[in-house]
């Protein structure tokens, strides 16, 4: 059965078309205020639908793992153990929970956990050369070709500042978070697109968590009060707001806007419940340590930590620049084995696991995407393999997703798909779709120009399971 359906002129009919699941599911920036310095991005003006199709959802939330710099597909969930010396590579595959699939040796507890999944083999673009554009229509749906360079105020909005606008969070919750970088296009280069609020403005930008999680020292300064600033002082800055904002909210609407930022402001700021979210020292030492006491496994136990307390949308880009972790053109295999999959595992199993412990599972879902895979030929630079936008996978835990369902195959090499290919704009129309959000339908920047949701892709029904 292939990804793809038929457009319809009626939203939402893929609800009818999504199989029954074969398995049962486990039930498992700155702001200013009055001169006092606080901090906040600006991200706070997010609370408009603007009357947008939303519909039925299967997930409340999305925790996104972004392998930034093109994991190799080949080495870890499409092997090609029978292929040529020179393709097949170093590591061994290793039974899963899934019957006649095999994953790489270097992801045991993911390869436990494959009944659980929905893992696509049979992704492709056109991008094979710029990160920054491969991430952007990773990320967005929007496959421009080999637009290089940094952010535009033009750029699609990411998956989090969509989901700001359509399907707000409550005052006292951050909407979008992105952790623990904003990652650049090569060391020193120009952050990446895919991340940021594009045409619906920097307010929709997420809150961006720039510091290690793994420090001892770890705190989020954008959401901390200076010193000179003390509670009952805000406490008293709010009442005077509160009184204020009558004769703010006839005013024009950049007043309006600017007084429901101030609010939002003041609602982070003085929310235990939001502070407690960031407040690594409550997990156990043994939960810490199952999720790998690095950058980006505690990254990962933030996140859950996130979405526990209402963030609609955690993004965690796995990579300070584009060339620094999964872009292995050299020693592709030592830096798998001895780094990255070890780390990526530990991750992302135990938030896996943590998820249906506390039975989040079922209402969040968990995308492992990135730009794209790697070469079937291993390059002479120590074993490694360079960018392969051609073919690569993907895989996609809870929120509604399949149980235990292997999507597409790629040929004899992992070169090019060789059944039921989709596109990132298929994966993330459907993420939108679990969520509740009609990707066909339109938003509209600052200027009221319409723009569907996901620029081009199609809902894959068959990824996703029917609520009964």
């Amino acid at each position: 059965m292939s990804g793809r359906t038929a457009k319809s002129s009626q939203p939402w009919s893929w609800w009818n078309q999504v199989p029954v699941s074969r398995r049962k599911l486990l039930q498992l920036g700155s702001l200013g205020l009055g001169g006092m310095g606080l901090t906040l991005p600006r991200l706070l003006a997010s609370d408009a639908t603007g009357g947008q199709r939303l519909g039925p959802s299967l997930a409340d939330n999305c925790i996104l793992l972004f392998l930034n710099g093109g994991p190799s597909h080949l080495d870890m969930w499409d092997m090609k153990p029978n292929a040529p010396e020179g393709i097949r590579g170093e590591f061994q595959p290793i039974a899963t929970s899934v019957v006649d699939y095999q994953m790489c040796e270097h992801l045991p507890r993911l390869a436990r956990q494959a009944h659980l999944a929905t893992i696509v083999r049979s992704m492709n673009h056109t991008v094979n050369n710029s990160h920054a554009a491969a991430v952007y229509a990773s990320l967005t749906g929007h496959d421009r070709g080999e637009q290089g360079g940094g952010t535009k105020s033009t750029d699609h909005p990411s998956l989090g500042s969509i989901m700001a606008r359509l399907r707000p969070t409550a005052a006292n919750v951050v909407p979008h978070v992105c952790l623990p970088y904003m990652t650049k296009e090569g060391a020193g280069g120009p952050p990446q697109p895919g991340f940021f609020g594009g045409f619906l403005g920097s307010s929709l930008d997420p809150l961006f968590v720039l510091k290690d999680p793994n420090a001892p020292d770890f705190r989020v300064p954008e959401l901390t009060l200076q010193n000179e600033v003390s509670a009952d002082r805000l406490t008293a800055r709010r009442r005077l707001f509160e009184t204020a904002d009558g004769s703010v909210a006839q005013g024009p609407s950049a007043s309006k806007e600017m007084s429901r930022m101030q609010a939002r402001a003041l609602d982070l700021l003085t929310s235990e419940h939001t502070q407690r979210a960031f407040r690594l020292t409550d997990e156990s030492d043994a939960t810490r340590d199952s999720y790998g006491r690095n950058i980006y496994g505690q990254s990962t136990l933030l996140a859950r930590r996130l979405v526990e307390a209402g963030t609609r949308i955690v993004t965690i880009s796995w990579a300070p620049d584009a060339n620094a972790t999964w872009d292995t053109h050299g020693s592709n295999f030592a830096t798998l084995k001895n780094t990255l999959l070890p780390q990526f595992d530990s991750a992302c199993a135990s938030l896996v696991s943590d998820l249906a412990e506390r039975g989040m599972l079922e209402r969040t879902i968990v995308a492992v995407l990135g730009d794209f895979g790697r070469t079937p030929r291993i390059n002479a630079n120590n074993g490694g393999r360079d960018h392969w936008n051609f073919c690569y996978s993907v895989m996609l835990i809870g929120g509604g997703f399949q149980q235990g369902l292997i999507h597409g195959t790629s040929d004899t090499t992992g070169a090019f798909p060789a059944s039921h290919p989709l596109v990132p704009g298929d994966i993330i129309s459907t993420i939108y779709a679990a969520l509740g959000v009609d990707p066909t339908t339109d938003i509209h920047d600052l200027f009221m120009r319409p723009y569907r949701v996901v620029p081009a892709g199609e809902i894959a029904p068959n990824l996703l399971i029917r609520r009964t």
